[in-house]
Parts: structure tokens; sequence; C-alpha cells
């Protein structure tokens, strides 16, 4: 069983100069800060100023297969990728011998602030599905048409770009960008959208006019 404690998954991403601190804490307390992002304000919305702006490309020849197998084990540690983000979000956690799968484990969702219980099995892992913070489908539109399958596949499975999340977010958000869909608790927006600003950084994806705004806006009341 996991140790109910707190831990740090700590990403460091390096984009247009700024430097994002990206840190997952894990923790019992109810009203913990899923993800808290350590970069200043001026930091995140430079790095947002360095990506293209560009409109939105034909979803055209989208499909999940263009961005490689599903949940894939791309860091060869013998576990897959879904199993590996539901250990790092969730706290009380029991897996499988082994030390793989997730049998159980209590999530806050970073975008609702609701606390789920999350129990394996066939109606009830769905419970807290892993949200892309970028979409595939808004990457595909954005530049990851121009990608290789290998970086797509990475991009998928990036724990940069993944969170584990309650279904009714995850349903609500489908697709949208930042321009159209924010998490519902608005004190994880600014991670949320700097954490967007990163991963499209890394992946040399671009912004919507729309989207830039949007991000500014939230970025901008960061501080207040």
């Amino acid at each position: 069983m996991k140790k109910l404690l707190t831990t740090l998954f700590t990403a460091l991403v390096l984009v247009g100069g700024a430097t994002f601190l990206l840190h997952t804490p894990q923790s019992t307390s109810g009203d913990r800060q899923h993800d808290s992002v350590s970069s200043t304000q001026s930091d995140a919305l430079t790095a947002l100023n360095s990506l293209p702006v560009k409109g939105r490309a034909p979803k055209t020849g989208y499909s999940r297969a263009q961005f490689g197998q599903a949940w894939a084990d791309v860091d060869h540690n013998g576990c897959d990728t879904r199993n590996d983000i539901l250990r790092r979000d969730l706290t009380a956690v029991t897996v499988r011998k082994g030390g793989c799968v997730v049998q159980s484990g209590r999530l806050v969702s970073p975008y609702t602030g609701e606390t789920i219980t999350f129990r394996r099995g066939n109606q009830t892992s769905e419970l807290v599905p892993i949200d892309h913070v970028v979409a595939l489908s808004d990457a595909w539109q954005k530049g990851a048409q121009q990608l290789s399958l290998d970086e797509r596949t990475a991009l998928a499975n990036d724990p940069l770009n993944l969170l584990a999340v309650d279904k009714a977010s995850n349903t609500q958000k489908s697709d949208a960008d930042a321009a159209t869909w924010l998490p519902p608790n608005k004190s994880f927006r600014c991670d949320y959208v700097s954490r967007q600003v990163a991963v499209k950084a890394k992946y040399r994806l671009w912004v919507t006019p729309a989207e830039k705004q949007a991000i500014t806006s939230v970025l901008q009341g960061c501080s207040k």
C-alpha cells in the first residue's frame, strides 16, 4: 500500500526561455492543491507569447490510433501509463501483487475539488478517467499532424499532459481548449492553463487567437 504522506512529483520544463516547475502533491488533505505550478505569472505569459498563433486546422485524419497504443508503457517500467498516473495522483492506494495495477484509492479531482473513492471494476474504474490536459484532438488540429508517430505517442503518454480527474468533468471538457472550457474549480485554473502552455511548447503546438486570449486572462488573474 502506498504510504499516506505528502510526496512531490516534479517535472522541470524549459520552454521559450521560461522555467516551469510543476509539482503534483500527494496528501490525504481533502482540500489539497492537486497540482501547483511554481512559476511566476510573467514566466507563463512569456512562454505563452512564444507559441505560434494560428487558426485551427481541419480535424481530417484524426483518430486515437494516430497517437499510438492507448496507455502504452513508454517509460518501460513494466506498467501501463494509466496505472502510472493513478498511482501518482491517488492517495490511500492499494495495488495488485507486482506493484502496477491500482486496485483502490482516493482522488480529490483537481477540476472540481470533489473526493472520489476509486475501486477497480467493470462499473467503477471509469469513474476516474485520465484526462489529456491538451486534448489529443486539439493537439492534432494545432500542429500534432506534423509530428512523428513516436512524438505523438510520447505526447499521449506524457505525465505532464495527464491528470486523474472526475468522470463528469472529463466528459464535459471533451476535446475543448481553454477558450471553450476551464475547470469549475477556479483555484486550479492557473495551474491548468500553465500546464497547457508547457505541453504545447514542449511538442511545438500552436494556440488559436481565442485560446491565447483565454489563457492570458486566466494568467493575469493568478497573482490576485
